[in-house]
């Protein structure tokens, strides 16, 4: 004889109803969760598993730097720039920053005009969006160029600890292969855009997409900028 299960109750010995409905789920031949994008929740994903890399590299930078006994060197001092023979402490840093936050504007208006259908200004905002982050990489390059040139390599540097070396072009250059990296999908996604691509879809989220992995390289930049050039 059968046992009826009613709404709420669990078969003896079975898995729980929520736990039975979210196997439901991701065995469905649907998106898992409702009214949301594949493409958007693997972002999401793989944003997540980025955001534990870097936080690794920024916790192990901050235990490093806390445990060493040679001063660390002052910020100020290294990536300070000489205009008009003075030394201005940070500026190209703050420039750098201020380009990278922009861009941020231009590409949540992207996104904006994107879901308006807006192929013209949709794709002249993403290019801006582009041409800020090529800007900020290129200013990295003359950073990481300025301090070869000083003397700073992964095994030592002039001014204090030698693992302030090792630390900079690593945490630096892994964010800006990101930079990099979002700059090329941004073209894409644009040339996408001013052909036409998602009128014809009716699917626009690749915009957004682009613009979810761009915001998230701006504030990873925010937490560098804190804790490597302001601690």
């Amino acid at each position: 004889m059968s046992t009826v299960i009613r709404p709420g109750e669990e078969a003896a010995g079975g898995p729980p109803e929520a736990l039975r409905d979210f196997a439901d789920d991701w065995a469905s031949d649907q998106e898992v969760f409702k009214g949301v994008h594949w493409g958007k929740a693997m972002m999401w994903i793989f944003l997540l598993s980025d955001t534990f890399i870097f936080s690794s590299f920024l916790i192990s930078y901050m235990t490093m730097r806390s445990s060493v006994t040679v001063p660390w060197p002052n910020a100020s001092v290294v990536f300070g720039l000489d205009v008009g023979g003075v030394s201005v402490p940070l500026l190209l840093i703050a420039i750098m920053t201020f380009v990278l936050i922009s861009s941020s504007g231009t590409m949540a208006m992207a996104v904006n005009y994107g879901y308006r259908r807006n192929r013209k200004v949709t794709t002249a905002l993403m290019l801006a969006t582009a041409a800020l982050g090529a800007t900020f990489v290129s200013m990295q390059a003359f950073e990481w160029t300025k301090l070869i040139h000083e003397g700073v390599r992964p095994w030592g540097n002039p001014w204090g600890a030698e693992q302030f070396g090792a630390s900079f072009f690593m945490i630096t250059g892994f964010h800006g292969l990101h930079v990099s990296a979002g700059v090329i999908m941004l073209l894409i996604v644009a040339s996408k855009v001013w052909r036409g691509h998602y009128d014809r879809s009716g699917d626009y989220s690749a915009v957004e997409i682009a613009g979810l992995y761009w915001h998230f390289v701006d504030l990873v930049w925010v937490f560098i900028f804190a804790f490597f050039y302001l601690w």
